[in-house]
C-alpha cells in the first residue's frame, strides 16, 4: 500500500505533511484540494513530517487535506516527437493546453500517443543487449532517432524479437526481451527517467578534445568552448545575454537544441515561441524549430516548477546524446534557479549561507554542471551534451554567490560588461576577463593546430595580449591626455582597439557577419595581425588614429558586405595592397 498523510502546514507553495508511512527525497505526491490533484515532491523527511514542494498555486488547501505518495520521483517522458515540442518544467505540452494558461492540476500529455512512426530494426534475435543499446530507428524531422534498451533495466538482456519494419505508434511493442530471470520484458518506444538521476548510458566519459563552433568570433577564436564542455554568460540586465545564447543556437554546431527558459519574463518567452519557429538552420537549411525542444518556465509560474525545468531539459539532452547525437543546452536563467532554490530554503528556516542562498548552493550547481560531457557510448560511438547557462546578477555584481558558484563549476566565463554595451559594442564581452579553460587541454591544442593552424592558440594569446596592452594604455591616455604620453601608448591603444572594432564586435543581423566560420576566422586574424606585428613611426598621434580608422573601415566593410568565401583570395590581395 502507498503511504498516507494529512496536511499539517502551509508557507506558500511550502507544505509540511504528517506521513503514516516511509518516504523518501524527492518523492512525488499527490494533495487533494476540491476534488484537484496538485503534484508536488518531497524536499525533506523529519521524522513522521515530510516537507513538500507543490507545483502548483496552493490556494484553497488548507489543514486535514490528504495526501497520496506515489513511491517514485519526478520523471519525464523520453521517446519520439520531442523535438519541436514547447513544455514546462514538468514537462506539460504547452501546445495541447486548454486554453491560454494550464489549468491547476492540468496535466498534458508531452508524446502524441497516436502519431506514427516510421520504424527499422537495427538489433536482431539473439543479441545480447544492456540499457541504452540501440534496437531500432525512427526519423524524428530528420535525425535518426534511436529506440533503446531502457536506462533503468539492470543487468543484460537476449533479444527475443524485434518488429519488423513498418509504422507503429509510440506505446506499441517494438522489441521483446529476455532478462537472466528468464521473464519476458516488452519494450516500446517510450521510456521514463526521474530528472533528477543522470543517465548513466555510456561507456566511459572522456576529456573534450575539440571546439564547438558557434559561428560568434570572440567566442571561437578568443575563448572556444569544447564539444560536450561548460560555459556561463554572467551580466548585468540589458547586455545581451539572451540574445547572445540566441545567436549561439541559431549558429552552433550541434545535432539538438534545447531552450530551457527558467524564471525568464513572459515577453522573452513569447520572443522565442514566435522567433524560432520562423528561422532558418544555417547547417540545414531547414526549420531550427525541427530539432530544437523548448523547456519553459516564466517568472510568474510557480517557484518549484522554475527549479524543475532545468533539471528536465537536462535529462532530454542526455536522452539525445545516447542516440550519438550532439546536443546544445541553453538555460536562461540560472540566477533564478537559485532564486527559486533559495526560496524554499528560506521557508523550511535551513542555515543561510552567503545572500542567504543555501549553504550547498555550490555543490548543487557543480553536481548539475557535471552532467554535461563528452561520453562514448556502449557501440563505441560518441555523443555530446554542450551546457551554457546565464546567470543575472543584481547590480551586475560579479562577485555575488551565483557567478562564484558557477565559476567554479563551469569552464568557460563569458563575462558580458556595461560599458560596451553602452558604446553598442556587441557582443559586449569582456576580452579580458573572459577566459577558457580549455585552451590549455592538450587534446584542445593539437585540434586547433590540426584544424585550424599550427600554433594557432600561441596566435590568439598574442592577439589577446595586444588588446590587454591596449587596455592599459587607454587608461593611462585618460589620465594624462594625448599629450602627456609616448607614441607607443597610442600606437598600442589603436591596434587594440583595431581588433576590437574589425574581429570582436560582430553584427548578429547581418547576412554574412552573423555566421563567421572558423576559416574566415584565421583569415581576419592572421590579416590583423600582421598589421599589429609591424613596428609604425608617426609624427603624432592624429596620425596613428586617421590610419587605423581608415583600415577598421575597411575591414568593417569587407567582413559585412563582401565577405564571401569564394572571394577570399581577391580581397585578401586588395587588402594586403592597402596595407601595404
Amino acid at each position: 500500500m502507498s503511504t498516507k498523510g494529512k496536511v499539517t502546514g502551509i508557507v506558500s507553495n511550502l507544505v509540511t505533511v504528517a506521513v503514516d508511512g516511509p518516504v523518501a527525497e524527492n518523492e512525488l505526491c499527490y494533495i487533494s484540494v476540491g476534488g484537484e490533484k496538485l503534484l508536488a515532491e518531497v524536499i525533506k523527511v523529519n521524522g513522521e513530517k515530510a516537507s513538500v514542494q507543490v507545483f502548483e498555486s496552493t490556494r484553497g488547501l488548507k489543514n486535514g487535506n490528504d495526501v497520496e505518495f506515489l513511491g517514485k520521483m519526478l520523471e519525464v517522458t523520453l521517446g519520439p516527437g520531442l523535438l519541436s515540442g514547447i513544455y514546462d518544467g514538468l514537462q506539460n505540452n504547452l501546445q495541447t493546453m486548454t486554453g491560454v494558461f494550464l489549468k491547476r492540476g492540468e496535466y498534458t500529455d508531452p508524446l502524441d500517443r497516436k502519431a506514427l512512426w516510421a520504424f527499422t530494426p537495427i538489433a536482431k534475435p539473439g543479441d545480447r543487449v544492456i540499457a541504452a543499446d540501440w534496437l531500432g530507428e525512427v526519423k524524428e524531422g530528420w535525425l535518426p532517432h534511436k529506440i533503446m534498451v531502457p536506462f533503468a533495466f539492470q543487468g543484460e538482456y537476449t533479444v527475443k524479437s524485434v518488429a519488423p519494419a513498418g509504422e507503429y505508434t509510440v506505446d506499441q511493442t517494438i522489441a521483446v526481451l529476455t532478462g537472466a530471470d528468464g521473464e519476458d520484458v516488452n519494450v516500446t518506444m517510450t521510456q521514463r527517467w526521474p530528472v533528477k538521476l543522470a543517465v548513466r548510458a555510456y561507456r566511459e566519459k572522456p576529456r573534450p578534445s575539440k571546439i564547438m563552433e558557434t559561428g560568434v568570433r570572440c567566442i571561437d577564436t578568443f575563448n572556444p568552448i569544447a564539444e560536450g564542455g561548460t560555459g556561463f554568460i554572467p551580466g548585468p540586465f540589458g547586455c545581451g545575454k539572451t540574445v547572445l545564447q540566441h545567436a549561439i543556437a541559431k549558429q552552433g554546431d550541434a545535432d539538438v537544441i534545447v531552450m530551457a527558459a527558467c524564471g525568464e519574463r513572459a515577453n522573452e518567452v513569447v520572443e522565442i515561441f514566435t522567433e524560432f519557429p520562423e528561422l532558418v538552420d544555417p547547417h540545414t537549411g531547414r526549420k531550427l524549430m525541427e530539432r530544437t525542444t523548448i523547456i519553459c518556465n516564466t517568472s510568474n509560474m510557480p517557484v518549484a516548477a522554475r527549479e524543475a525545468s532545468v533539471y528536465t531539459a537536462m535529462t532530454i539532452c542526455e536522452y539525445y546524446r545516447a542516440m550519438g547525437l550532439k546536443c546544445l543546452l541553453l538555460a536562461d536563467s540560472t540566477s533564478r534557479w537559485a532564486q527559486a532554490l533559495r526560496e524554499m530554503s528560506n521557508r523550511m528556516e535551513e542555515l543561510p549561507g552567503q545572500d542567504a542562498f543555501p549553504v550547498d548552493l555550490s555543490a548543487i550547481i557543480s553536481n548539475f554542471y557535471a552532467r554535461a560531457g563528452q561520453v562514448v557510448l556502449n557501440n563505441g560511438q560518441t555523443g555530446a551534451v554542450t551546457f551554457i547557462g546565464t546567470v543575472s546578477p543584481a547590480g551586475g555584481n560579479l562577485k555575488e554567490p551565483v557567478t562564484e558558484s558557477t565559476k567554479k563549476a563551469a569552464r568557460c566565463f563569458y563575462a558580458l560588461e556595461q560599458s560596451r554595451a553602452d558604446q553598442k559594442r556587441y557582443p559586449a564581452v569582456n576580452p579580458i576577463d573572459s577566459y577558457s579553460k580549455y585552451l590549455e587541454y592538450p587534446e584542445i591544442k593539437e585540434y586547433l593546430d590540426t584544424t585550424i593552424q599550427p600554433g594557432w592558440t600561441e596566435k590568439v594569446l598574442r592577439a589577446k595580449n595586444y588588446v590587454r596592452r591596449g587596455r592599459e594604455m587607454a587608461d593611462q591616455i585618460n589620465i594624462l591626455g594625448d599629450d602627456g604620453v609616448p607614441m607607443s601608448y597610442h600606437e598600442a591603444f589603436w591596434k587594440s582597439e583595431l581588433i576590437d572594432f574589425a574581429f570582436l564586435q560582430q553584427d548578429a543581423f547581418d547576412a554574412i557577419d552573423a555566421l563567421c566560420p572558423l576559416e574566415r576566422q584565421k583569415f581576419m586574424l592572421d590579416l590583423i595581425l600582421a598589421l599589429c606585428d609591424r613596428p609604425f613611426e608617426f609624427e603624432n598621434f592624429d596620425e596613428c588614429r586617421v590610419y587605423f580608422k581608415d583600415l577598421i573601415n575597411t575591414l568593417r566593410q569587407m567582413n559585412y558586405t563582401k565577405f564571401q568565401s569564394a572571394e577570399f583570395k581577391e580581397y585578401e590581395q586588395q587588402l594586403r595592397k592597402h596595407l601595404a
